[in-house]
């Protein structure tokens, strides 16, 4: 019995995991055509709107993982051909009341029209480019309903267009993540004729964010459509305001 218990942690299928991640995303990011283990496999990844989407979208090639596990959680490398140079490493312990995630110093690169799969509003703005990821000291814990970010996050999306405009490509944008005893995030243009600015902050588990869009004045026709979605539209400006 110990044998046969030992054999079927060893050999766990991978649809196994993939059960477990649809469950824990709430069916926003889904495993399909495993291949494997729990422990070394592989599978297709698609991110969708959750539970009755229609909308999906999938990563163009394979994710393939490595998991160990440790004595307070468990350690794990990530792959794709298409935008991993070197391995995600991740860690993830566990906490009374939560999880806290440690993410090693990467940088990796996604397609932007990724995003569609997540539904409102990434389905309606439809956007393409590419999205450059690179993290240092990162690492994020939620405890009781409260998040904890500590590290560095830097987001650059570079060259984006959208379907709601013409323009193409609007221009290359950068979101900071600092983490903190209250982290905070801030959004910059770094080029193009749609400009885009602001600040947040999570207070608790909640984002609170204020920005402004606004186009180029010789490019405002253009940029209208998405100006009108993206915000309150207020004159040549839209207000954006979360949380």
């Amino acid at each position: 019995m110990l044998g046969l218990f030992a054999a079927l942690i060893l050999f766990a299928p991978a649809r196994w995991l993939a059960s477990a991640v649809d469950q824990t995303s709430e069916g926003r990011i889904l495993l399909v055509e495993t291949l494997g283990t729990v422990w070394n496999g592989s599978a297709r990844v698609l991110l969708t709107g959750g539970a009755g989407s229609i909308d999906a979208t999938t990563l163009p090639t394979r994710v393939g993982w490595r998991l160990r596990p440790r004595w307070d959680g468990v350690a794990a490398e990530l792959t794709s051909s298409c935008c991993t140079q070197q391995p995600l490493a991740l860690r993830v312990k566990k906490r009374w009341g939560g999880v806290h995630l440690e993410v090693a110093d990467r940088q990796s690169q996604w397609p932007a029209a990724l995003l569609g799969g997540l539904g409102t509003p990434w389905n309606t703005l439809q956007l393409d480019g590419g999205l450059r990821l690179e993290t240092q000291g990162l690492s994020v814990e939620w405890v009781t309903g409260r998040l904890a970010v500590a590290g560095r996050a830097e987001l650059t999306a570079q060259r984006l267009s959208s379907r709601l405009s013409t323009l193409r490509p609007m221009g290359s944008y950068r979101i900071t993540l600092q983490g903190g005893q209250t982290p905070a995030l801030q959004l910059e243009t770094l080029e193009g004729s749609l400009q885009l600015s602001g600040n947040g902050q999570w207070v608790g588990s909640r984002l609170r964010f204020s920005g402004v869009a606004s186009a180029a004045p010789e490019r405002e026709s253009a940029l209208s459509n998405l100006l009108n979605i993206i915000g309150r539209r207020n004159g040549a400006r839209s207000v954006i305001t979360i949380g």
